[in-house]
């Protein structure tokens, strides 16, 4: 009897240290997996990072491979305009307006295309700008977790291209390209002018498209009526067209011109004018957000927010558009230049042409 209740202590307390020991490595299981997991800067936008991370890896790797395909997209658009202007406009204004219109057309839009083309070229043949592989090239930059390289001020990686980019402000699929240091001008250029010549293309040719629509509902209205006459008639009493072929392509082709130029400078004028306000802030597209929410967090502690790479709203436009003396607004603005920027990307010294020093503080 003794021998049994010895037994049934024995099997109690192993049962019982066995539940201990599955108690303890479940506790040390939780508290590795929190400690894994734990970050203080947790909030609703990181959860949802998180969740859309595998449409985020789809999108990186369709806008790599579509790059080629957008620009092919922008150059043959760009010429089917330019090559209307030339075929179907330009032989109608010489033969209906004054002189003096016809000179400010010619010089006016030919210079508004070099200025597109130059700035287009630029744009997707310049390289934003990477950061030197070597760790004692720079002092006092963090390190990038995805390429383990150095990581200077204003530099953030694209995934999209699996590098560091300087002063990087998005990845342009127009462009297959980076939008960074070195061609940031060159990319707001293009948009500015091309808004510019899409404006120019809508506004001039409004008249012809009201002619050209109005012609084709005709052509449509006379085509139906021909068809009923001729189901009445014979084969070889069937009227011939109203219209010519040369007509029909004529007036279409006007059309395009309009409807393309006006979708286009509504898109990207608004995209010119959202990049004009971050270029007069001082920021880049992910600065602004990255501003955004330090202002709000030192706002909670009863702070302001102040962006040490701002200079004041006209100092950001020189510096942006490299203008040191006032005849640059010409040679290096109104005229095609290749002039680089100022500094290098990795460091940001108080340029030559800002008229006043602002402290760069980031809180006060």
């Amino acid at each position: 009897m003794r021998l049994l209740l010895k037994c049934l202590r024995l099997g109690r307390r192993r049962r019982f240290r066995l539940l201990r020991q599955v108690e303890q490595l479940w506790h040390y299981g939780h508290l590795c997996l929190r400690s894994l997991l734990y970050n203080s800067f947790t909030n609703g936008d990181v959860v949802l990072d998180s969740l859309f991370e595998p449409v985020y890896w789809l999108v990186d790797h369709v806008t790599r491979w579509f790059g080629v395909v957008f620009v092919a997209l922008v150059i043959g658009l760009t010429s089917s305009i330019v090559a209307i202007v030339y075929i179907c406009l330009l032989p109608l204004i010489l033969q209906t307006y004054t002189p003096a219109w016809i000179c400010w057309h010619l010089a006016y839009g030919h210079w508004n295309l070099i200025m597109i083309v130059f700035h287009y070229y630029m744009a997707i043949t310049t390289s934003p700008g990477h950061p030197p592989q070597a760790k004692n090239d720079l002092t006092g930059v963090s390190i990038c977790r995805k390429c383990i390289a150095p990581k200077p001020a204003r530099t953030h990686h694209c995934s999209i291209c699996n590098r560091c980019v300087l002063k990087m402000d998005h990845h342009c699929p127009w462009l297959n390209n980076c939008v960074g240091h070195y061609n940031h001008r060159y990319f707001f250029s293009f948009c500015l002018f091309m808004t510019m010549g899409c404006i120019y293309c809508s506004i001039s040719g409004w008249d012809m498209f009201r002619d050209a629509y109005a012609a084709i509902e005709r052509m449509k209205l006379l085509e139906k009526e021909r068809l009923q006459v001729a189901a009445n008639q014979t084969y070889y009493q069937t009227p011939p067209p109203t219209f010519t072929f040369r007509q029909r392509a004529f007036h279409k082709s006007v059309v395009y011109l309009w409807v393309l130029c006006s979708s286009v400078a509504l898109a990207l004028g608004a995209l010119t004018l959202w990049h004009a306000a971050l270029i007069t802030r001082g920021e880049t597209s992910i600065e602004r957000h990255i501003n955004r929410k330090e202002r709000q967090r030192l706002q909670k502690k009863g702070k302001v927010f102040r962006n040490p790479y701002s200079y004041g709203s006209w100092d950001n436009w020189k510096v942006f558009l490299g203008v040191d003396v006032p005849r640059h607004w010409l040679t290096r603005v109104l005229l095609p230049s290749p002039h680089l920027p100022h500094g290098t990307g990795l460091s940001w010294d108080l340029p030559p042409c800002v008229t006043e020093q602002r402290a760069p503080l980031l809180a006060i």
